[in-house]
């Protein structure tokens, strides 16, 4: 176990970008190596409307809802994480004196991912299959690559999309994602920041912060609301694959790492059986 935190900016646009940055740069005069995965749910929908490009959800039978990634979405994609999110997250850490990389999951072949054939998902409470969604699963993250970057002192920022085996891009979930790197590095601690306080018990009432969140191996999260189904889905994948601390927390506020760390977050934990290690990584 390597003393690596992945922190996970969320696409929120709530989300304080100059904090997690700012936070980030204490991290690192403690003596923390930190990778900072993040998303752009934001900047996709404004980009998207820009070009007239439809943004809709794909609701999975669980109730888990998703992006549908047509091709022109897929541009969009890749453009507002690449073109918008990134550049902004990159300006903010070198503001705050840190050293960072911008990678997206095509270079080096960083994020691999293998490509859903079919997508299951209920419409007007019809189940259907989807099959021109351009979205994969992570397969394996090029851990030399990130190592290699963590040495020198550098701050790896790194977005969707993946290459797929295809030789392809496909879309990934930036949470998931971020679970991928934090497993394959052996990071210590995995910090997702969201636009609420943690995982609410009551989605409109913000005070209803549950400082513990226990998530069954198997069935789907219990807490699916405000977007919470899927960062919860990557926090299972992250401690089934044996990173030892998720959290949940508030990225809107000052210090939002460190807060996290401190407690102002949700500990999320994995109940039944043991923790399995099912990531690949590559050399």
């Amino acid at each position: 176990m390597t003393d690596i935190t992945v922190v996970k900016c969320g696409g929120n646009a709530a989300v304080e970008v100059d904090e997690v940055c700012a936070d980030v740069a204490t991290l690192r005069e403690r003596g923390a190596e930190v990778v900072l995965v993040h998303g752009g749910s934001a900047d996709i929908e404004r980009l998207a409307a820009r070009l007239g490009v439809p943004s809709r959800r794909l609701v999975a039978p669980d109730g888990v809802p998703a992006r549908y990634t047509d091709p022109a979405m897929l541009e969009v994609v890749t453009l507002a994480l690449a073109g918008m999110a990134k550049p902004r997250l990159l300006a903010s850490l070198a503001a705050a004196g840190v050293r960072a990389v911008g990678l997206t999951g095509l270079d080096a072949g960083l994020l691999r991912a293998r490509r859903k054939a079919a997508h299951r998902a209920v419409v007007d409470g019809v189940r259907v299959i989807v099959r021109d969604n351009q979205v994969g699963t992570i397969t394996s993250v090029d851990t030399g690559l990130l190592r290699g970057l963590l040495a020198a002192g550098l701050v790896p920022v790194v977005s969707p999309p993946a290459l797929a085996e295809d030789g392809r891009p496909v879309n990934i979930n930036a949470d998931r994602a971020a679970a991928a790197v934090a497993a394959a590095l052996g990071a210590r601690r995995l910090v997702m920041l969201t636009g609420a306080p943690g995982v609410l018990a009551d989605v409109d009432d913000p005070d209803s912060v549950l400082p513990v969140v226990e998530l069954s191996p198997d069935e789907p999260p219990a807490h699916r609301s405000g977007g919470m189904g899927l960062k919860l889905i990557a926090a299972r994948e992250a401690l089934a694959a044996g990173v030892p601390e998720t959290l949940i927390a508030d990225g809107r506020r000052p210090r939002p790492v460190t807060a996290a760390l401190d407690g102002a977050a949700t500990t999320v934990v994995l109940g039944g059986r043991d923790r399995l290690d099912t990531m690949e990584t590559s050399p």
